[in-house]
C-alpha cells in the first residue's frame, strides 16, 4: 500500500473517531431542553460528558489537520469551498465550550438558562455544519481545472448536502440518547431510554438516505455491503435499547457510525472531492498528496504519537465509566 492511500485511510479513521466520540456529546447537548427538566438533571447531563468532550473535539483538529499535512490540496479546495459552514462550526464550538466552563460560576437561575441556550445552539451547529463539510466532499464541488470552487460562497449548500448535514445531526441526537442511558441512573435513565427507542427509527433516516444517496453516484460493488451492515447496525440498536441492553445498543451504534464511513470514504476512493462540473477537474489522492517526503515524516511522527492519545483518552474514559444520578448532585449550586 503507498502512503498517499494509507493516509486516506488514517483520515477516514480521524473522522470516524470525531463521528463517534463527538457524536455523543453534541447529542447530550442538544437534549439538554428534552430531559433536563430541571437544573440538577442539567448538571446531571452536562457531568457525564464534562471529562471527555475537550477530548473528543481534538479529533476534529488532528482529522483537519492530517488533511492539511497529507493533502493540502484537498483541504485548501474543501475548507474554502465551504468557508462559511467550518466558520459556523468553529463560532459553535467557541462558544459551546466557554458556556460549559462558565455555566457554574453564577447561581442564577437567569445565568444558568442563558448559558445552557448556548450549549444547545452550540451542540446542534456543528453536527450540521460538519455533516454538509463531509457530504461535500462525497458529492462535490463546481471546480475549475486549478481546483477552485466555481461560483457563490454558498455552492456547497445544496439539498443533498443538507441532507448529509441532518444525517449527522440526527445520528449524534440518537446517540446521546444512547449514550445517557449508558451513564445515567434510576428515573433520570429511564427517561433518556424512553427518548431514544422514540427517536431512533426517525432521527436516522436522513442518514440511510444520504448512504443511499452516495451509493447510488459514487459507490462500488463492495459498499453495498457496508452499506447493509449499518441499516442492520441500527435495527440492532434499537432491539437493543427495547430489552434494556443499553452497553449493547451503544456498541451497535458504534458499528453504524463506522459502517456509515466505511461506506462514504469507500465510494469516494480514489477521488477526495469530485468536481460536479467536468468530471475532468475532480480532485484525486494523488493530485492533491504531499511530497513522498513528507508523507514519510508524518507518517513517523504519528506511528508515535497516535498511541500516546489513545492511551490517554483511553484512560480517562476508564476513569470516568461509572453512572451517575441526581443523587451525586450537591443540593445545593456550588460553582
Amino acid at each position: 500500500m503507498d502512503l498517499e492511500t494509507l493516509w486516506f485511510i488514517i483520515i477516514a479513521v480521524f473522522w470516524l473517531g470525531y463521528l463517534f466520540l463527538e457524536g455523543f456529546d453534541f447529542g447530550v447537548g442538544m437534549l439538554l431542553p428534552v430531559l433536563g427538566r430541571g437544573n440538577t438533571e442539567r448538571r446531571v447531563m452536562i457531568n457525564t460528558i464534562g471529562p471527555v468532550w475537550d477530548g473528543n473535539e481534538v479529533w476534529l483538529i488532528v482529522a483537519v489537520g492530517a488533511t492539511f499535512a497529507a493533502f493540502p490540496g484537498w483541504y485548501a479546495t474543501l475548507l474554502s469551498g465551504a468557508y462559511l459552514p467550518v466558520l459556523v462550526v468553529l463560532l459553535a464550538l467557541i462558544g459551546r465550550g466557554v458556556a460549559f466552563e462558565y455555566r457554574g460560576k453564577v447561581d442564577s437561575d437567569r445565568w444558568r438558562r442563558t448559558w445552557d441556550h448556548v450549549i444547545v445552539l452550540g451542540s446542534w451547529l456543528p453536527p450540521l455544519g460538519v455533516g454538509l463539510l463531509l457530504a461535500t466532499t462525497m458529492l462535490g464541488l463546481p471546480l475549475d481545472a486549478n481546483g477552485d470552487r466555481l461560483g457563490s460562497p454558498f455552492e456547497a449548500v445544496r439539498w443533498d448536502t443538507l441532507l448529509g448535514a441532518l444525517a449527522f445531526a440526527g445520528f449524534s441526537l440518537v446517540h446521546g440518547a444512547a449514550f445517557l442511558t449508558l451513564k445515567t441512573e434510576g428515573e433520570f435513565r429511564a427517561h433518556a431510554r424512553a427518548v431514544a427507542l422514540k427517536v431512533l427509527p426517525f432521527a436516522l433516516l436522513p442518514m440511510f438516505a444520504s448512504l443511499v444517496l452516495v451509493q447510488l453516484r459514487e459507490g462500488a460493488l463492495w459498499t453495498v455491503i457496508t452499506l447493509a451492515v449499518a441499516v442492520l447496525s441500527a435495527i440492532v440498536a434499537w432491539t437493543r435499547l427495547a430489552a434494556d441492553r443499553d452497553g449493547q445498543a451503544f456498541a451497535a451504534l458504534g458499528v453504524l457510525i463506522a459502517t456509515a464511513a466505511i461506506t462514504l470514504f469507500g465510494a469516494l476512493y480514489p477521488d477526495v472531492l469530485p468536481s460536479t462540473g467536468d468530471p475532468a477537474n475532480t480532485l484525486t489522492i494523488d493530485g492533491t498528496a504531499s511530497s513522498p517526503y513528507t508523507l514519510r515524516v508524518i507518517t513517523w511522527v504519528g506511528a508515535f504519537g497516535a498511541p500516546a492519545v489513545l492511551v490517554y483518552q483511553g484512560w480517562t474514559y476508564w476513569v470516568f465509566r461509572k453512572r451517575i444520578g441526581t443523587r451525586h448532585i450537591p443540593p445545593v449550586h456550588t460553582p
